[in-house]
């Protein structure tokens, strides 16, 4: 008999979170609530089968490692040493704030001093995870906006690890405090981080790339997932750092392998799964029997999560040179909590610090406050438009610089491209030499700082799994060109598209014959396959020079793509243009020749040299100093060193030959 626990909880998990996220899609709000509420529908406080909640929350842990570790390969030590002074003094400023705020709440109602600093300390610390995933689906990764605020909370993921090793001091028992085993833990802390920037940066690209040259992707994920994973566990049993910050030192020194795209690429199924598990997991640990009886010390607690930390954490950001725009961003990335507040909680309960139902009313106003966090994200642009309209204010606000306007208020007539590989990136040569607006979408950070200093209007995000594209003014656009590599993306990003522009042409990259298929069905108006485009080049230009009138060759080519390459000639169109292409090369030809000097048509025009009626041919086109005249009228004077384009049989030409050129060669 097999032992299906571990499967039917990730089967139970994924399904409910699935049908969650679906019905918050549909209702046009963050699918985060969507799988929020899938937790709180299979966990142990309402009817129903129920989830284990410790499988799921040590999967979700999962989530968590390969989330920050994605975030690493995008962030590196040097954009963490830019942002270092707002990153250390504006979050520790931040956290005291939040820190004397929660005491000053918890001695109003009566708790005891260590539980106030705990409920401090726990509303101190926003979720990281929350913030990225949020990030990624408002279009907020892009700009220094992001790049501070993920610098924000990196600082936050280690002042946690310092803050755990200080909480059991807390506690009533009368042991000393071993400040010897304190220090002890954060040098060795420090010791891994020193470690891994030099000797790991310079390890690990290199064993990546001695696996990558064995040709088996099978061995390249295997060695992805052994980094993520045993760094992130050996950094938090050995040197006692978090999952999280141990995932994003791995990632950030992956990033300096040049084949850090590929991984990214490979990680993101394990990514997105997991990640999920990590949002059901927190709705399975509310009891909504607790915040119902408990409504009003909840919601007073999550306004001071949601309101008071954006107020503090934006009020923190101002000393600093950055625009107003920055700390509306920091403010509505720290405007809520999560895992780690779970963390300290759990601590302050284990040591007596914190008794059931505060450690229960910490639960339910962080969810809620995770539940509010998009709303919070969405207020940014209106926020700022109020602020803009107050000029006195603005003006103060915004001395350090102006805030860069949002892309989908700056462009329109415009051609988005998906993608800056080889392909993408000459695309983009092309329209600027064409002075064709466009805008640019990748989720390499690094690709997007090369031409966000050019001045190019640029997103950062994952086309494929975020609402990045919702602001890419599509339904401004004039074209959208997908050229990802990854057809599943492909797929994504094009029925996205469909979903909010239907009239918005789309031309997309596909990877196989079946992918041409599928990305016709959801939506694409031109499906290019590289590698039989190639095939059908050939072909086109196997026509040509055997003969085959050009415009023909055309048609046959463009009907070849609409029949999605079948390349076997089975379909009925197919068939058909190649008939029609027999007959026209039987029946028709366009032939050139020019009228020498001695000529008898030179001077005459073509009425008068009546050459329909003497040879049976037409004159189609004239090719003049390098003009070509299409449809020449019949006043049009025959000159020494015309190109005459005749449409007409062999027959004839040869008739044409003998009557006017024949005594001239």
């Amino acid at each position: 008999m097999h032992n299906f626990t571990l499967l039917e909880n990730i089967a139970l998990a994924l399904g409910a979170a699935f049908v969650g996220g679906l019905i918050f899609q549909r209702l046009k709000m963050p699918t985060i609530v969507g799988y929020l509420l899938a937790g709180v529908a299979i966990g142990p406080f309402t009817p129903g089968y129920t989830g284990d909640t410790q499988i799921i929350s040590e999967l979700a842990e999962l989530g968590i490692i390969f989330l920050m570790f994605g975030v690493g390969l995008h962030f590196s030590f040097a954009d963490l040493w830019k942002v270092r002074d707002i990153a250390i003094i504006g979050t520790l400023g931040q956290m005291v704030t939040m820190q004397l705020l929660g005491f000053a709440l918890s001695w109003y109602w009566g708790w005891s001093p260590q539980a106030g600093v705990m409920l401090g300390l726990a509303i101190s610390i926003a979720s990281t995870i929350v913030m990225l995933r949020g990030f990624m689906d408002f279009g907020l990764l892009n700009t220094s906006h992001g790049k501070v605020a993920v610098g924000w909370r990196v600082m936050e993921d280690i002042a946690t690890v310092l803050i755990l090793l200080v909480i059991p001091n807390l506690s009533s028992s009368k042991v000393p405090a071993d400040w010897r085993a304190v220090g002890t833990t954060l040098l060795a802390a420090l010791g891994f981080m020193v470690f891994m920037l030099f000797a790991g940066k310079r390890f690990i690209p290199w064993l990546l790339l001695r696996v990558a040259h064995t040709r088996s992707r099978e061995l390249f994920i295997l060695a992805i997932l052994a980094i993520s994973l045993g760094i992130a566990l050996v950094s938090s049993l050995l040197f006692g750092v978090s999952l999280a910050l141990g995932a994003f030192l791995a990632g950030a020194v992956v990033s300096e392998s040049p084949l850090s795209h590929r991984i990214a690429s490979d990680l993101l199924p394990f990514r997105e799964a997991f990640s999920i598990l990590f949002f059901v997991s927190i709705g399975m640990l509310l009891d909504p029997h607790y915040l119902l009886d408990n409504i009003k010390p909840v919601l007073i607690l999550t306004c001071l999560v949601v309101i008071g930390k954006f107020l503090v954490a934006g009020a923190w950001v101002l000393p600093f040179p950055r625009p107003a725009r920055t700390a509306l961003v920091v403010a509505a990335g720290s405007s809520q909590i999560g895992e780690f507040s779970f963390i300290l909680g759990q601590t302050g309960l284990s040591l007596g610090l914190l008794d059931k139902n505060q450690y229960s009313l910490i639960l339910a106003a962080a969810l809620l406050s995770i539940v509010a966090n998009p709303i919070m994200l969405r207020t940014i642009n209106p926020l700022e438009r109020i602020l803009r309209k107050i000029k006195p204010v603005w003006r103060w606000l915004n001395r350090h610089g102006e805030a860069q306007a949002p892309v989908d208020a700056s462009v329109s007539n415009h051609v988005v491209v998906v993608g800056y590989g080889r392909v993408g990136t000459h695309i983009v040569d092309v329209l600027g030499e064409l002075k064709i607006p466009y805008l640019v979408i990748d989720f390499r950070i690094e690709r997007i700082e090369r031409l966000t200093n050019k001045g190019v209007p640029t997103l950062l995000g994952d086309t494929a799994n975020s609402d990045i594209l919702e602001h890419a003014a599509l339904r401004r656009a004039r074209l959208l060109v997908v050229t990802l590599p990854e057809e599943a993306a492909t797929e994504l990003t094009v029925a996205a598209a469909r979903d909010i522009a239907l009239q918005l042409p789309i031309i997309a990259r596909a990877a196989t014959r079946g992918g041409v298929k599928r990305l016709s069905d959801l939506g694409a108006t031109l499906v290019i396959h590289p590698e039989l485009e190639g095939g059908l080049q050939v072909i086109r230009h196997t026509l040509l020079h055997l003969g085959f009138p050009m415009q023909e060759v055309r048609r046959f080519a463009e009907t070849v793509r609409k029949e999605h390459y079948d390349v076997l000639v089975k379909s009925h169109g197919e068939q058909k243009l190649l008939r029609e292409l027999l007959d026209a090369s039987e029946l028709l030809d366009i032939s050139w020749r020019k009228i020498p000097e001695a000529c008898p048509l030179v001077g005459k025009t073509q009425a008068e040299s009546l050459l329909r009626v003497h040879t049976g041919v037409n004159v189609v086109a004239i090719m003049r100093d390098g003009h070509m005249m299409l449809n020449p009228p019949m006043d049009t004077v025959y000159l020494a060193g015309d190109k005459l384009g005749l449409l007409a049989t062999e027959e004839q030409v040869e008739t044409l030959e003998q009557m006017y050129f024949s005594d001239l060669t």
